[in-house]
C-alpha cells in the first residue's frame, strides 16, 4: 500500500505498453491522460491534483484543445504521475531509485549500516540532490559567466561528437537553472538566468533536431522561445525561430519554414541591438526556405541581402555569442547550399569546395555535412567519380559524430547513386558506407 504522501505508482504493464511509450516519447499528453485514466484508474480530477493543473486544463488536453509544452509542466506531470524521466526525454527524476542504490539482498545490511554512519546533511548520489546543494549559495555575475562557458563548451563538443551523449547533462543543467528561476533574485541575475535557460533549451532542441527527433526538438525550441520572450530578448527569439525554420525544411514544410524565418526577421528588426551578423544569418535561412520552395528570384534576393548585411559587420559590433559561428566560410558554404537546394549545382560547387577547404578540422559534423553537399552538387553535374570520392571523404568525420542528420544525408546520397550502382566508384563508396555507417532498417538496398 503506498504511503499517504507518496503518489501511487503507475502499473508496470502500462509503463511498458507500446502505446504509452509512444505517447510519452512525443509528449502527447491527451493520450497519456486517457491511458492513465483507463489503465490505472486515475481520473482527470486526480491527474489535475497530482500534476498541479486545473481540472479544466486537463479536460482541454484530453479533448485535444490544448497542448502542454512548457518544461515545468512536463516535469510536474512526470513527478505527479510517476512517469520515469527517460520516457519523456527528461533526466532521471529525484524520486527514481539511482542505479548506485540497487543492491542485492545480501548487500542490504551493509548499505543500511553505511546509511546510519553517514551524516544526515549529505545528499543522495543522484545528480538532482547534488546540484540542489548549490542553491544554498548566492548567485553572482561570475556564476552566470560559468554557465555561459559551459554552454560554449557543450556547443564545441556537439560539433566534434554530436549531441547524443551530451543531452542528459544539458537537460539536467536546464532543469537546474529553471529551478533557480523560481527563487527571487536581483533583476540582472534573474534575466541572466532566463537567457541561460533559453540557450540550454535551444541546445537541447538542436540535439534532438540533429537526431531527427523532430517532435522533441520542437518542444524544446518552443520552451526556449518562451524563456527568451519572458525577458524580451528578441534577437534570441529570432535565433530560435530560425532553428525552427531550418527544421521545417527538413520536414518538407517549406511554407512553414518561410513563415518561421519571416517571424524571426520581424523579431530581430524590432530589437534595437540586432547586429548585421544576425541579420545576415537570418537572410541566409530565408534563402534556404525560398530555395526549398523553388523560388529562384526570391532565393537570389535573400542571398544578396545576406552578403550585404555581412559586409556591414564591424569588429566592435556587440554580437551575441550564439551567432559567432556565422563567419565568412559559413556564409560562403551556406550560399553554396542555397544554390544547391535550388538546383544550381555549377554555381554551388566552387563555393562549397572553397568553404570546405577552410573548415575547422575539429568540426567533424560540419566537415561531413558540407562534403555531402559538395558531393551532391558534383553528382548533379554528372561528375560521378568526383562525387563518390567526395562522399567517401565525408564518411570518416560522419562516423566520428553522432548525427543522424548527417548519416541520413549520406544514405540519401547512396540512394541517388541508383542509376550508377554497378559502377566501380559507386561500389567502393557503398562498401565504405557499410563499413563506417552500418545500415539502418530499410536503407542501403543492394
Amino acid at each position: 500500500m503506498p504511503e499517504p504522501d507518496r503518489p501511487q505508482e503507475l502499473p508496470a504493464r502500462l509503463l511498458t505498453d507500446p502505446e504509452m511509450i509512444n505517447a510519452c516519447r512525443v509528449r502527447d499528453f491527451g493520450r497519456v491522460f486517457r491511458l492513465v485514466k483507463t489503465r490505472a484508474g486515475i481520473y482527470p480530477s486526480m491527474i489535475a491534483r497530482r500534476c498541479e493543473l486545473t481540472p479544466s486544463r486537463v479536460g482541454e488536453v484530453i479533448a485535444g484543445r490544448r497542448q502542454l509544452l512548457h518544461m515545468d509542466v512536463v516535469e510536474r506531470i512526470a513527478d505527479g504521475l510517476r512517469i520515469p524521466g527517460h520516457m519523456l526525454g527528461l533526466a532521471r527524476r529525484p524520486w527514481e531509485t539511482p542505479q548506485a542504490l540497487v543492491v542485492t539482498e545480501q548487500e542490504a545490511p551493509q548499505v543500511a549500516e553505511q546509511e546510519q554512519l553517514a551524516p544526515a546533511s549529505l545528499p543522495g548520489p543522484d545528480v538532482d540532490s547534488i546540484l540542489a546543494l548549490t542553491t544554498r549559495t548566492n548567485l553572482s555575475a561570475a556564476t552566470l559567466e560559468a554557465f555561459r562557458s559551459s554552454i560554449e563548451d557543450y556547443w564545441r563538443r556537439d560539433d566534434q561528437h554530436g549531441g547524443e551523449a551530451l543531452r542528459p547533462a544539458v537537460v539536467g543543467q536546464l532543469r537546474y537553472v529553471v529551478g533557480l528561476l523560481k527563487e527571487s533574485r536581483p533583476p540582472a541575475i534573474q534575466n541572466g538566468l532566463y537567457g541561460i535557460a533559453a540557450e540550454l533549451a535551444r541546445l537541447t532542441g538542436w540535439t534532438y533536431f540533429d537526431a531527427r527527433q523532430y517532435n522533441q526538438a520542437r518542444a524544446y525550441f518552443t520552451e526556449a522561445l518562451q524563456l527568451a520572450k519572458t525577458i524580451d530578448d528578441r534577437q534570441f527569439m529570432a535565433n530560435v525561430l530560425a532553428c525552427m525554420s531550418l527544421q521545417a525544411t527538413y520536414q518538407d514544410k517549406p511554407a512553414d519554414s518561410l513563415a518561421l524565418v519571416t517571424a524571426a526577421q520581424d523579431q530581430a528588426r524590432s530589437a534595437a541591438d540586432t547586429t548585421p551578423r544576425v541579420l545576415s544569418m537570418l537572410s541566409m535561412r530565408e534563402a534556404f526556405a525560398h530555395a526549398t520552395l523553388g523560388s529562384q528570384t526570391s532565393t537570389h534576393r535573400a542571398i544578396t541581402e545576406a552578403h550585404s548585411q555581412f559586409e556591414q559587420i564591424q569588429a566592435s559590433d556587440p554580437d551575441p555569442s550564439w551567432v559567432a559561428y556565422f563567419d565568412e566560410p559559413k556564409l560562403i558554404v551556406d550560399t553554396g547550399i542555397a544554390h544547391g537546394r535550388l538546383g544550381e549545382a555549377a554555381t554551388a560547387e566552387p563555393l562549397i569546395a572553397d568553404a570546405l577547404r577552410r573548415e575547422a578540422r575539429n568540426n567533424q559534423r560540419g566537415r561531413a555535412f558540407h562534403a555531402f553537399w559538395l558531393a551532391r552538387t558534383q553528382l548533379d553535374q554528372g561528375k560521378l567519380d568526383q562525387a563518390c570520392h567526395t562522399a567517401t571523404q565525408a564518411l570518416e568525420p560522419a562516423s566520428a559524430v553522432a548525427s543522424e542528420r548527417v548519416s541520413g544525408h549520406l544514405r540519401e546520397f547512396y540512394d541517388q547513386l541508383a542509376p550508377h550502382r554497378q559502377e566501380p566508384v559507386a561500389l567502393a563508396f557503398e562498401a565504405r558506407l557499410r563499413e563506417l555507417l552500418p545500415p539502418v532498417s530499410g536503407s542501403l538496398h543492394p
